[in-house]
């Protein structure tokens, strides 16, 4: 769905020229504050809104407007003084600071959104906003959950819930308040952070959603922020979060946390001493198959085996591959990081692997792998390395590391197959894991 500004934008300067010819003197001076002619898709209620409403999206991806606007809709009538739908209203922040700073004196709060016939009196010494027509938005900070004991509202805007230090409480309390009218609603706007609460939300019936990254409000972002932004964290777990606004959960009883992948980022690569390219072929090969797992590892093998480190280097997994697409994606990996051998999972295909593969590269130095354990038990020596701080990460492995949150003790919870996890797990096998075994498997002499 296109907003008035994007078709503004795209219209040509007669079409523009018509349009505005064609208002009325009242409709052009209520133009710039018809916030549904401007809006971005995400920034507007879905059809049917429940009692809660969460915008969930990436910094700057305009969330604040959209709260300051669904406070305005909420609170303004057809007139300057005649009552809205809602007349008793809770701003809830992290802060008090920061609910006056953003959400009210920002430069996209509800001070600067309000027409000036309309625009609401700001009283500090009573923390409150109060409108022409007699509605009241009172201020309160999570810190102090129980200041919410006792009032009552039919609405509410809550910001920045994902990193609130009593995140539960304060919901929990607010929910008691939000009694009046005959069916009181609130909206979130929240960056998204892995908390039980948010989660607790989404899930309830009563919650709808609309998402948007940082790129969708580009138009009113500086292009620096937007350059130094993706060069800084593009294709990070930080980046999915903060960026693109996904909710990135850590499973019960994962091999891997989103803290672990983080701490082992790193933006330059080392002197590495092997570099290995693994592969896990799907069974088949056509649209609806698994993925084929291709993923690319150099190690450090300088000193005892037990002070090696590795390095993730790629992903170049391939879905819907044929199998000589995915054996061409595989050696054309090898090729372009110099790889010293190719590691293949050969359970499902046997010696049709290797064949295919040679088909492509009849030189390439190959060594098939066969799983003799299951996958959660080949993954916890490989999740051990990680706990070491011996694995680091460049970026750009958005999709594995989506993946390897997914791998638990229990077995994998995503959907699918862990194909891109499966082939990181050989690939460190063959580099760092068994060179680690053999290392402290002891000798035996002969006489």
């Amino acid at each position: 769905m296109r907003s008035g500004a994007d078709w503004l934008a795209s219209a040509t300067p007669l079409e523009v020229e018509e349009f505005l010819d064609g208002l009325s003197e009242n409709a052009l001076l209520a133009l710039p504050w018809m916030f549904e002619f401007w809006a971005l898709p995400h920034q507007l209620p879905p059809a049917g809104a429940g009692k809660t409403w969460v915008i969930m999206g990436g910094r700057g991806a305009g969330k604040t407007r959209a709260g300051s606007e669904w406070v305005r809709a909420e609170v303004e009538g057809a007139g300057p003084t005649d009552s809205g739908r809602s007349r008793r209203v809770a701003l809830v922040g992290e802060t008090v600071d920061q609910v006056i700073a953003v959400m009210i004196e920002g430069e996209s709060g509800i001070l600067a959104c309000s027409p000036p016939d309309r625009r609401p009196e700001w009283q500090a010494t009573k923390k409150q906003l109060v409108w022409p027509n007699g509605a009241i938005a009172q201020v309160f900070s999570a810190h102090d959950p129980n200041s919410l004991r006792g009032p009552q509202f039919d609405a509410a805007w809550v910001d920045e819930l994902a990193k609130w230090p009593k995140a539960e409480d304060a919901w929990d309390q607010l929910q008691f308040g939000l009694r009046l009218g005959e069916n009181p609603r609130q909206v979130v706007t929240t960056t998204p952070q892995n908390v039980g609460v948010l989660k607790d939300i989404l899930k309830n019936p009563s919650t709808v959603m609309t998402h948007a990254p940082t790129e969708a409000n580009r138009a009113y972002l500086a292009a620096s922020f937007l350059e130094e932004v993706r060069v800084r964290y593009a294709g990070t777990t930080k980046g999915a979060q903060e960026l693109d606004g996904l909710l990135i959960e850590d499973a019960e009883g994962a091999l891997w946390t989103t803290a672990m992948l983080e701490a082992g980022r790193i933006s330059e690569v080392p002197r590495l001493q092997r570099i290995v390219v693994a592969v896990d072929p799907p069974v088949t090969g056509h649209g609806k198959s698994d993925e084929c797992g291709i993923v690319v590892v150099g190690a450090i093998t300088e000193g005892p085996t037990q002070d090696w480190q590795a390095v993730v280097l790629a992903d170049c997994s391939v879905k819907g591959a044929s199998p000589d697409q995915w054996a061409r994606a595989a050696i054309a990996a090898m090729d372009r990081f110099g790889a010293d051998r190719l590691v293949a999972e050969v359970n499902q295909g046997g010696d049709l692997v290797e064949k295919v593969i040679r088909q492509v590269d009849p030189l390439v130095p190959y060594r098939a792998v066969r799983a003799s354990k299951g996958k959660t038990a080949r993954a916890e020596p490989v999740s051990a390395l990680y706990e070491q701080g011996r694995v680091s990460h460049v970026r750009g492995l958005a999709a594995l590391e989506a993946q390897m949150l997914q791998m638990t003790r229990h077995g994998y919870v995503g959907k699918g197959s862990p194909d891109r996890v499966d082939a990181l797990v050989w690939a460190l096998t063959d580099l760092i894991v068994e060179p680690a075994e053999t290392y402290r498997r002891p000798q035996v002499r002969g006489i």
